[in-house]
């Protein structure tokens, strides 16, 4: 009898699941969630008379142009990559140059390149000649400073002689040559020029991890200012006359990140901003490439909030909202007379419109959309959404819930940030649509440490990884189990980086929260973590270890034992996915073996993939591809969302290639003082 009852609840279950799948929207294909963007990227050159944008060239993302008056099928490729796709790349000062950065299959050691875009193609490869002003191997190219004043020049550092310190360089575009200005014997970590493009202030991090700001004297340096290594301050501009440096700051009883003017002789301050409202940090701010005034700063609340010091501006940003409305906009690349802009509109169902606006004709002209071919119409609405953590702490983050499903009893997904000093903002997000589409809720907490809510926020995540921070995920999922929109056993999580490290410690510490979890570029063990961070992290190291658990002391190290998921991997019952490329530089692949093979060794279930020409996060589409359709089908089976069956067949064979049988794996490092001997 027993039987037949599961049997009749369980084809109710199929019933029902058939009618809410039969309201919503179609099923919008992976491709065009993850697939190579056919366009992206537009930028305008100083001189305006040209405009570049990224797309496809031989499969592969790469860096076209054209002139600014042709239509974009007269555009023309610049950059061969045959298998990375180009990231970022931006125009040299006088417009003579394009200039893109790229790693070695994702090793974070970058190079730069130059392209003359007004250069012939060769007949061999149809392409302009491609420079590597940098052609180093095992050595990461930092770029300080592109000055207008000097437009054939980069300054840059290079951390050939020592890796964790990089030696400053004035590299000229022209013809490669490199000169050394500064060797960096005094462990600085950023250099700030002037207008001018003048050396002036440089940046210190002292044995403490405390930032001292530096005026650069023919002599040496001379301390102006400083901040402890639980504050911020930098220097990220100079006013018109170059007399004073724009500071931005939360040094002493500041709570909230405010901007300031410095003087770069004497050291003092005078404020010129804070956050009106009293809520967040200070963004950022635009500046005027014209005459370096202040054009308008930036906040990021639960949506996205400007301030202009331009009138004029400001009047003419409202006409473009009456232009775009419901969309917030972003100012791209402008010219050098600032006449015309790239801009992008968005929200957080529009991926990204990208407009070129010619203010003295007062037109603005539609260029593309980002990813056209997904069905905005389809997509689903994300929110604000607040609720209380286990102390009481208020979290701010976004809700997706899905499109035409009534918003009770759903599965839910929650979706951690990376970092964890960063956050997550309100915008189009992939993974909020792309899992949305599939029937989940999804949950983007801004948990304690989240950076952007003032310094208390992200002091109250110090020392709490695993535990109020983990708290602030899940009591999110019990908030939205309370209200009735989520079904208590169908809550999965998954997230990259510090996300991934989240989604082990949510299975490991909180076994009975969540059915199924997929962890991308996971740290699992603590020690090893901090133990393998890149030796170019030097300066960030004693921030590192206060704001975590210092491993060289006794009761550090302790702590970071106990936070770590390797420890409680036994408890680990919840069906999981690890995620990692092999060349990462920032979690070591050796932080997915161990927990592959201590869940294993347990007789649980454990799925691994591992991209060979991958670092920190995957950057081919062909690997994110495999990657979601893993994901997609994994979550269907565990929290029954809805999944796309039909897989390509150079995907379905990427993914058979990532795939990783977790019986070969050897989780080589041992956790000493777990308690249970995980491996």
């Amino acid at each position: 009898m027993k039987k037949l009852m599961v049997g009749v609840a369980t084809a109710s279950i199929v019933l029902m699941s058939s009618i809410a799948h039969a309201q919503q929207p179609p099923l919008i294909d992976r491709q065009l969630f993850f697939g190579e963007v056919q366009i992206a990227g537009a930028q305008v050159s100083p001189d305006g008379q040209w405009i570049s944008f990224l797309k496809p060239y031989k499969g592969v993302r790469n860096i076209w142009v054209k002139k600014a008056g042709e239509p974009f099928d007269k555009a023309r490729p610049l950059s061969g990559e045959k298998t990375r796709p180009v990231g970022e790349y931006f125009w040299s000062r006088n417009s003579k140059y394009v200039l893109y950065t790229q790693d070695n299959a994702g090793d974070e050691n970058f190079n730069v390149y130059a392209i003359d875009p007004a250069a012939p193609a060769q007949s061999a490869t149809g392409l302009p000649v491609t420079r590597a002003l940098t052609d180093l191997k095992g050595v990461r190219t930092m770029i300080y400073a592109a000055p207008k004043a000097k437009p054939d020049i980069l300054y840059i550092g290079l951390n050939d002689r020592d890796k964790r310190w990089h030696d400053l360089y004035e590299l000229h575009l022209s013809n490669g040559e490199k000169k050394l200005v500064r060797q960096n014997t005094e462990h600085i970590s950023g250099w700030d020029f002037d207008n001018n493009g003048d050396l002036r202030l440089a940046a210190r991090t002292n044995q403490a991890g405390d930032t001292e700001i530096l005026s650069v004297t023919a002599d040496g340096f001379k301390q102006i200012y400083g901040c402890n290594v639980l504050e911020q301050c930098g220097v990220v501009a100079f006013t018109p006359d170059n007399k004073q440096g724009y500071l931005i700051t939360n040094k002493g009883a500041m709570n909230f990140i405010e901007l300031e003017t410095i003087d770069p002789v004497s050291g003092a301050t005078a404020k010129v901003e804070s956050d009106p409202d009293g809520r967040v940090d200070l963004q950022g701010m635009v500046t005027s490439r014209l005459d370096h005034r202040i054009i308008f700063t930036m906040y990021e609340d639960d949506r996205p909030r400007l301030y202009f010091h331009d009138k004029e501006f400001e009047k003419e940003y409202h006409w473009l909202q009456s232009k775009l409305p419901g969309k917030a906009i972003t100012f791209g690349s402008p010219s050098d007379d600032e006449n015309v802009w790239v801009l992008n509109a968005f929200n957080d169902r529009e991926p990204g419109e990208t407009y070129v606006w010619d203010r003295k004709a007062k037109t603005l002209a539609l260029q593309y959309r980002i990813r056209e071919e997904i069905p905005r119409v389809s997509l689903s609405e994300t929110k604000p959404y607040h609720y209380k953590s286990s102390d009481g702490l208020e979290i701010p983050a976004y809700l997706t819930l899905p499109k035409g499903l009534s918003a009770k009893n759903l599965p839910l997904i929650v979706f951690p940030h990376g970092g964890p000093w960063g956050r997550d903002a309100f915008r189009y997000d992939t993974f909020a649509q792309f899992l949305s589409n599939r029937g989940y809720a999804v949950l983007q907490p801004n948990f304690r440490a989240s950076t952007g809510y003032g310094k208390k926020f992200l002091n109250a995540g110090n020392g709490e990884w695993g535990r109020k921070m983990q708290d602030d995920l899940t009591w999110g999922a019990k908030a939205l189990v309370a209200d009735g929109t989520v079904d208590p056993k169908r809550v999965g999580i998954a997230g990259g980086s510090y996300g991934g490290y989240a989604t082990l410690a949510g299975v490991a510490f909180t076994p009975d929260v969540y059915a199924a979890a997929f962890a991308i570029v996971a740290p699992s063990n603590l020690i090893t973590l901090l133990d393998a961070i890149p030796p170019y992290w030097e300066a960030g190291r004693k921030q590192m270890y206060t704001r975590m658990a210092d491993p060289n002391t006794p009761a550090g190290k302790e702590l970071l034992i106990a936070e770590s998921p390797l420890t409680k991997a036994k408890s680990i019952v919840t069906p999981l996915v690890v995620v990692q490329g092999k060349n990462d530089p920032r979690v070591n692949i050796r932080e997915s073996n161990q927990i592959v093979a201590a869940v294993r060794d347990n007789g649980k279930p454990v799925e691994y993939l591992v991209a060979p020409d991958e670092g920190h996060g995957f950057a081919r589409p062909i690997n994110n591809l495999a990657m979601v359709t893993k994901m997609e089908e994994f979550f269907a089976k565990y929290l029954g969302g809805r999944y796309q069956k039909e897989v390509p067949e150079d995907v379905a064979e990427r993914l058979k290639m990532l795939m990783v049988d977790p019986r070969t794996v050897n989780g080589d490092v041992t956790l000493k003082g777990t308690g249970d001997g995980s491996k």
